[in-house]
């Protein structure tokens, strides 16, 4: 009998000591794991690839046809964030001893952005000086990339510098030449691939200040829009207070549990002809 009871109470005792050890599951336990990313609108215009483009162009509005064509992928910037690639206006400017091309986008009707500015000068030993830089509100202080080319490599040099109107493109939000099409942007992976031959090809390197000795200003200097969504690296205050109203769609939360997910995939618009030989819809 004794023996019998000692048996059962070590087996109560070891029941008890398993259950001590298991802490049951709270009902309101809730895992949740927020991620964000964003991407900037700075890694929708590869100015690398946009200085390659020189070699390539003859001219001004040349230039505008190769920077928007979606065959050369050099263009997959979306500044309102309406899932198409913004038209890249192209407008020429200079004096005696430079030329440059100022590139701007409409990302709304009425608004314009300057998002870079090209600069070519003569240098010695026939060779050319090519400078990119980025905008400050798209790409951040001092952001440049240069190069020096041979003048006889240069397919536009003889056009730059024989007399002629300057280039100022006529198109704007909406309204495109009849050779354009607006069509989507593809993802930020997607669009490195896609320009990674380009930029290991072209001799542009980054530089933190401007080596060119002319100081000829782009008539779009200053040109900044507000409506813009996309992430940008010094944005104005007007463009910090849309932003905060108009958040970008590149930034996506969510998690586990009730964690959950913002943001939608951005809307791309239909596109229709207009008048007078242009191409409206998209942008």
């Amino acid at each position: 009998m004794g023996e019998k009871f000692y048996q059962i109470l070590v087996g109560i005792l070891v029941v008890v000591v398993i259950f001590s050890l298991i802490k049951p599951a709270s009902k309101t336990q809730n895992y949740n794991v927020n991620v964000s990313t964003s991407t900037s609108a700075a890694n929708g215009l590869d100015l690398q690839a946009v200085g390659a483009l020189i070699k390539k162009t003859k001219d001004a509005e040349d230039l505008e046809k190769l920077i928007n064509d979606k065959n050369q992928g050099i263009n997959n910037l979306d500044l309102n964030e309406d899932g198409n690639v913004d038209y890249i206006k192209v407008t020429e400017f200079g004096d005696d001893s430079a030329k440059g091309f100022s590139l701007t986008v409409e990302p709304a009707k009425g608004e314009e952005q300057e998002v870079a500015t090209i600069h070519l000068e003569k240098s010695t030993n026939e060779q050319a000086s090519v400078e990119v830089r980025g905008n400050q509100n798209i790409y951040g202080a001092n952001h440049y990339y240069h190069s020096y080319l041979p003048i006889g490599s240069l397919l536009l040099w003889s056009y730059l510098w024989r007399p002629h109107p300057f280039y100022a493109s006529r198109w704007g939000y909406g309204y495109y030449p009849s050779y354009y099409r607006s069509y989507p942007i593809v993802s930020a992976s997607a669009y490195t691939n896609r320009t990674r031959t380009v930029t290991q090809r072209s001799n542009m390197k980054p530089a933190t200040s401007s080596s060119m000795k002319s100081n000829i200003k782009s008539p779009k200097a200053g040109k900044t829009a507000s409506s813009i969504k996309a992430p940008l690296k010094n944005p104005s205050t007007s463009q910090k207070s849309f932003q905060k109203r108009n958040p970008s769609k590149s930034v996506r939360k969510g998690g586990f549990g009730r964690g959950s997910r913002t943001g939608s995939k951005p809307s791309v618009r239909s596109s229709s002809f207009g008048r007078s030989g242009g191409f409206r819809g998209g942008k």
